[in-house]
């Protein structure tokens, strides 16, 4: 008799997830509503170490730790939102991130690399307590975590927080979710986020007396302070970081900018890639923006472009943006398109149009006037190309700050801060239980076939 998986989800109300293996029924709550779904999966009955009895959902023998999430897509790029079983992290949520990379790494590894993930899988822990969150200054908090480490910002995973938090109604797992404000005008729900570079400033289009997530129109959120701090930056290549299609040339110009976190900014021609982003090697542009990377951190000249002037460690260089003005379909009500590339942390690709440097973008842009206060723009990724022009971000800037204290005048331009509104949309793909079964050397500390393969 094969095992049957049957997942039924009724309309508006805690989902329950039936795992029947012929010999016992387990239950996980899931902490946000849908439309009814149901799906059935079979698999082959275990045969002879079939464990007699599992709880929820399941649990083996020496155990201590089962990772419960939900699975989200912005754009095709996976956020895997950790709402229970992570290690309890206390003080402020920078302290939080840093205990999180000094005793928990190995978690990380196990719930983003394989067997359980891939090379470009993200996730998202949730923090009920941080500082912000205590002082009334934010709803909930977030640790943000990548194929390297633990990042600073995240558009596209916010995005899906955004909808997640709407949505769930489970006071264990969000305990302000009561607190959330409903405009009825606009039929919107305002959270407000903590993330390690600031609070994000989250907008939900909901029904139902903000009661669920509204599909049918996009979320926003408004950024951290963003600004350019280099403007057309010349960048040296050492010659043993030369790749091939830079030629001769042994500098390139980049522009870098922070959206949360700081990336590096440049269009595929200087790379020396004159085709359309659309038609890119991978494999080829993947060694250009790995050099191009280690050619900045390498530089001390680059380093004062990488300065935060509230927290030393908000900077770092994050991403190489590869980009295209003018290039996929203009949406609606916008007034240009570009596209990029964006490889992030250890040569991540994100497969969405990246919030946070469509943020450091439209910053760049707006500090090199090239673009005006409410003018909304298109951001196309790979993905959003490939359908289309479906699952674009809308950019514009909504507010002009004060100048960035302690970095003074930039290359080539003012140092404008601005606060950026990024739109896009997210859906649910599923949720998992991760554990580590006794014995298992291969999938206790998370591997990377491309780490296997050198």
């Amino acid at each position: 008799m094969p095992a049957v998986i049957d997942l039924t989800y009724p309309t508006f109300t805690m989902h329950k997830v039936h795992l029947i293996l012929g010999i016992s029924t387990s239950r996980l709550q899931l902490p946000f509503t849908t439309s009814t779904l149901n799906l059935q999966l079979t698999a082959s009955i275990l045969k002879s170490k079939i464990i007699p009895k599992m709880d929820s959902p399941i649990t083996l023998p020496g155990q201590p730790l089962t990772i419960h999430s939900v699975e989200m897509h912005t754009t095709g790029e996976p956020t895997r939102i950790i709402y229970k079983g992570f290690p309890d992290l206390q003080g402020t949520l920078l302290s939080q991130r840093a205990l999180a990379k000094a005793k928990h790494d190995h978690i990380r590894r196990q719930i983003i690399l394989e067997p359980r993930g891939h090379w470009d899988m993200y996730g998202a822990i949730l923090r009920p307590n941080t500082e912000l969150v205590d002082s009334g200054e934010a709803h909930i908090g977030v640790l943000f975590m990548h194929n390297e480490g633990f990042s600073t910002m995240c558009g596209h995973a916010t995005i899906a927080l955004g909808r997640f938090l709407v949505d769930t109604h489970d006071l264990s797992i969000f305990p302000k979710r009561n607190e959330l404000e409903y405009d009825e005008v606009t039929q919107t729900t305002s959270i407000n986020l903590h993330a390690p570079c600031g609070i994000v400033r989250i907008t939900v289009p909901t029904k139902e007396n903000g009661y669920i997530s509204d599909t049918s129109r996009q979320i926003s959120f408004a950024s951290v302070p963003s600004f350019a701090t280099g403007i057309q930056v010349s960048v040296p290549i050492p010659e043993t970081l030369g790749w091939t299609q830079l030629g001769a040339r042994t500098s390139l110009v980049v522009d870098i900018s922070y959206g949360g976190t700081f990336y590096c900014i440049v269009p595929c021609a200087e790379l020396g890639f004159p085709s359309s982003i659309k038609n890119l090697d991978i494999s080829a542009i993947n060694v250009a923006t790995r050099s191009l990377k280690a050619a900045i951190n390498a530089s001390p000249e680059m380093q004062r472009y990488l300065r935060h002037p509230e927290s030393e460690e908000l900077g770092f260089l994050y991403s190489v943006m590869v980009v295209e003005e003018g290039s996929g379909a203009v949406a609606e009500g916008t007034a240009g398109v570009e596209s990029g590339l964006c490889f992030f942390a250890n040569q991540q690709v994100d497969r969405s149009p990246t919030g946070g440097a469509v943020a450091a973008r439209v910053a760049l842009a707006y500090a090199k006037g090239k673009r005006k206060m409410g003018e909304r723009w298109t951001y196309h990724s790979f993905v959003s190309n490939g359908f289309a022009g479906r699952g674009g971000f809308v950019g514009s800037v909504v507010e002009e700050l004060n100048l960035v204290q302690g970095g003074g005048k930039v290359e080539g331009g003012n140092q404008a801060c601005v606060r950026v509104k990024v739109e896009g949309m997210a859906f649910y793909t599923g949720a998992s239980c991760f554990v580590v079964e006794e014995g298992d050397r291969i999938g206790r500390g998370g591997f990377s076939l491309k780490g296997l393969m050198g």
